[in-house]
């Protein structure tokens, strides 16, 4: 109950703050040198704006109270103003509050200053200002100031809600003039200025518009990221929606508005009586729809993000994906209908336009071919989709999972797959439909991870592929899945060689932790936005050359940003660990060996050696440069490379470039997808 209390008072607050903003500048607008106090509508909405300003307190005041019962989990602390207190006191939250509530009174003040006083233009804005910054100030407690607090990532969404109540708050205001000349009796009576304080406002609610769905563009798509899937599965998806949905009837009245009953009040008297009740009849409706539109905006702000919400059942047989359709003939075909027919719906909105033709069929034939274009494109996108098909691996996508997952493999699935999961075993003829390469075809990048996952649980019907739901737990199948997306990855890592390709961070190798000699331990990702790695894949005896020249260069290493982790590629017996540490000056892994070993073993191909015969073989010495974001640059295989880097002058030239790039994209996700 407190919860939709809660969202009741939001809602009035909010509303209440947009209409005073759009009601302000609305004012300003209207007001000039020579208007009268004889403007009814102007004088009755101006009476308004202190009792807007109290709404506003009075909203502020309720969401303080629900706001800490829901973060105490007490409903009872709704009534207790020592728990106020403590909100305030203690958290970012209450602390935003009060700057709202203070600005919230200095919007109060100014609405009772400019109610007794003389019109200006100037006293408006003033109230418009502060209104619009109380407004703002609640962006710092949004889903777009949950991360990193920054200009970029809060201004997009303030200025969403200040544009949007330009245009909301202007709403009343015109249905306060028509309401005005309701019992004039022709258009010559109607008053001039009104009708160019319309104009006027309709003049600027077109940029104003544009820019609100920019903004709300921006802000959605922060929200989103690349979580499309959630806008059709999650609550907060079904919000967004039904506010475009809203969004898109008030455009289309908007429009009306613009183009044909503004325009008519200027025109005979029978025209100007028809415009003006078809103006007073749909802007009404256009409020009332707005305001549920704000009800709805309410909602979604305290929805979990898309880009943060857990799709645990996907509720469609299907869904679509460029990855997974692209290229296929019946996709290419529907693509390029669809977007034939969408230049004619353009070209249809122009001619419309340019011929003058009726409003309907102006609007009729470009809707009508633009749904035509979605009929064609659509279709061939969709794939199969399954309950799974979304959901997150809860197993992260480290070492120790790929190398579990690469045993259960090769207990499991060698006999049909093959031991490199090329679709090569030695039953794979014996089926009807042959297994698919994992291995060099990219089906981990066209099907997503949940897909992987429902169909080493129920098996493929039809295909010979049998269900591991009742031998394999459901971390062990998670696990099997990060091997495959592991090994592909591997595969596509064949293009890495001992040069840094600059400012091209693609692929993104698996986390994995160990414990050295040294008695330090961590993770990969310990190092992110500090130090690139150059990962040493060594063997014992064979790499002793090298790893002396590591150790007599470690302090050049250092100083150019790079940490050193060797890790063994073959066991080691005390007196051989003994023999390699002495004296050493980076890290040897002693724990996590095995499993960093076996899964970046899959890194060891390359385009003169792809090694895709029988299991595989793992080089006796490989070295992985990784840069400070993740991502792995550079590769050196002396038995492919030759001489490479030995020299530490090369491999220096290489970290200075990773040295001089920036933060290009994002860390890589902990998780397959």
């Amino acid at each position: 109950m407190i919860e939709i209390i809660g969202a009741l008072l939001r809602w009035l607050q909010l509303a209440s703050n947009m209409i005073l903003i759009g009601s302000c500048v609305f004012l300003a607008i209207a007001v000039r040198s020579k208007t009268t106090l004889d403007t009814p509508w102007l004088a009755r909405l101006a009476r308004v704006l202190p009792w807007l300003s109290v709404t506003l307190l009075l909203g502020l005041l309720g969401l303080l109270a629900t706001t800490t019962a829901q973060a105490t989990g007490m409903a009872e602390n709704a009534w207790r103003p020592g728990a106020w207190l403590e909100l305030l006191q203690k958290t970012r939250i209450g602390l935003i509050w009060t700057v709202r509530a203070a600005l919230a009174l200095l919007v109060f003040g100014v609405a009772l200053y400019i109610r007794f006083s003389p019109w200006a233009r100037w006293r408006y804005m003033l109230c418009a200002t502060v209104a619009a910054l109380t407004l703002a100030a609640g962006s710092l407690a949004s889903h777009s100031a949950a991360g990193e607090l920054t200009v970029i990532s809060v201004l997009p969404y303030a200025l969403h809600i200040v544009l949007a109540s330009v245009w909301l708050g202007g709403l009343p205001a015109v249905l306060s003039i028509m309401s005005a000349t309701t019992g004039k009796r022709s258009h010559e009576e109607v008053d001039r200025f009104d009708i160019q304080t319309l104009k006027r406002f309709s003049a600027i609610a077109l940029p104003v518009m544009v820019a609100v769905v920019a903004t709300g563009t921006i802000v959605a798509n922060d929200m989103v990221d690349t979580s499309y899937a959630a806008l059709a599965a999650t609550s907060w998806g079904w919000f967004l929606n039904t506010k475009l949905a809203l969004l898109a009837v008030i455009l289309v009245l908007a429009a009306c508005a613009r183009h044909i009953w503004i325009p008519s009040l200027d025109k005979n008297a029978e025209v100007a009586a028809a415009g003006g009740s078809g103006l007073r009849k749909w802007v009404t409706v256009e409020f009332m729809i707005a305001l549920a539109m704000v009800l709805v905006a309410t909602m979604l702000a305290n929805a979990v993000p898309a880009k943060h919400a857990v799709i645990e059942d996907w509720p469609y047989p299907f869904r679509f994906s460029i990855d997974a359709t692209w290229g296929g003939l019946g996709m290419m075909i529907g693509a390029g209908i669809g977007v034939a027919l969408l230049i004619l719906a353009v070209g249809a909105i122009a001619i419309g336009r340019a011929k003058h033709w009726e409003t309907k069929w102006r609007i009729a034939i470009p809707a009508l071919l633009a749904a035509c274009a979605l009929v064609a494109a659509l279709p061939p996108l969709a794939t199969q989709a399954f309950p799974e098909t979304y959901r997150k691996t809860p197993v992260p996508f480290d070492a120790i999972s790929v190398a579990n997952g690469a045993t259960i493999f090769a207990a499991n699935c060698v006999l049909c797959h093959g031991p490199q999961a090329k679709g090569n075993g030695v039953l794979a003829k014996t089926f009807p439909i042959p297994p698919v390469d994992l291995l060099t075809e990219p089906h981990t990048a066209k099907h997503t991870a949940g897909d992987f996952f429902h169909w080493l649980t129920h098996g493929i019907p039809g295909t010979g592929m049998p269900a591991f739901a009742d031998k394999l737990s459901e971390e062990d199948r998670w696990d099997v899945v990060n091997f495959l997306h592991a090994t592909s990855r591997g595969y596509q890592a064949r293009l890495i060689n001992p040069y840094v390709a600059p400012n091209q961070p693609y692929m993104a190798p698996q986390n994995f932790s160990y414990s050295a000699h040294d008695d330090s331990s961590g993770t990969l990702k310990d190092f992110r936005r500090q130090k690139a790695v150059l990962l040493v894949l060594f063997s014992w005896p064979e790499s002793r050359a090298r790893l002396d020249l590591l150790r007599q260069a470690y302090a050049t290493l250092r100083d150019g940003n790079v940490a050193v982790l060797a890790v063994p590629v073959n066991d080691l017996n005390q007196q051989d660990l003994a023999g390699i540490t002495t004296g050493m000056t980076f890290p040897i892994a002693t724990q996590g060996a095995s499993e960093i070993t076996r899964s970046y073993s899959l890194f060891r191909r390359t385009l003169s050696n792809p090694d895709l015969a029988g299991e595989g073989t793992m080089p006796k010495h490989m070295e992985l440069l990784i840069d400070r974001y993740g991502y792995l640059r550079a590769r050196w295989i002396p038995a492919v490379d030759g001489t490479g880097w030995t020299d530490i002058g090369e491999l220096m030239r290489q970290v200075e470039q990773l040295n001089r790039e920036k933060e290009l994209r994002p860390p890589p996700d902990d998780h397959v997808h």
